[in-house]
């Protein structure tokens, strides 16, 4: 199998929300990435949005690569046919597995463990660890909330506006993975020991 054309992290919810909407755009995120030859990296669960995606993806003929903790496999009902399960020891392995094998990050809809590891990735690069793009997909006006608070942020003296522009946002999803991909170039590998 030839290497794929490129490789997402994306996180979502394990859940499917309370609207089709949610599901529908993970489904059209995971065939994106099927029909361009990519690779989706994600939690590894069978559960809500990231199932939807996952399944989708493989139909598409993409890569799925799926990062999970042990104590987890069970709980989120493990994805078996990914074309790779990686079953860790702990989140933090897990993460950073995820962001090792990623080229760019992007978030869904979800809950705390989508709001945790997307503030990490997006921490991560304003920090220098890494230098690949990170995107939030704002779904139905999802993140509109979120993404009020942080201008709120700036405006307070806690956050700069350059900050805020190492994030894209884009509420179409075909849109934002493809300005994702152009901009990863395949992106730069994170460094882990500056972890």
């Amino acid at each position: 199998m030839s290497a794929p054309a490129f490789s997402l992290c994306v996180y979502c919810g394990s859940r499917l929300g309370d609207t089709p909407v949610f599901a529908q755009v993970a489904q059209a995120v995971g065939r994106w990435i099927g029909d361009h030859g990519g690779q989706l990296v994600y939690g590894g669960g069978n559960n809500g949005l990231m199932g939807v995606m996952a399944d989708a993806t493989l139909a598409a003929g993409g890569r799925v690569v799926g990062i999970i903790p042990q104590a987890l496999v069970e709980r989120e009902w493990a994805k078996r046919d990914c074309t790779e399960l990686h079953v860790v020891a702990n989140m933090h392995e897990r993460k950073s597995m995820m962001a090792a094998r990623a080229d760019a990050f992007l978030s869904l809809p979800g809950g705390i463990g989508t709001f945790e590891e997307f503030f990490e990735a997006w921490t991560w690069k304003q920090l220098g660890y890494h230098d690949k793009p990170v995107g939030l997909l704002n779904s139905g006006g999802y993140y509109d909330a979120l993404l009020q608070f942080l201008s709120q942020s700036v405006a307070s003296g806690f956050m700069s506006s350059w900050q805020m522009d190492l994030l894209r946002v884009g509420e179409d999803p075909e849109a934002l993975m493809q300005e994702l991909v152009q901009a990863a170039g395949r992106g730069t590998r994170i460094d882990l020991s500056r972890i």
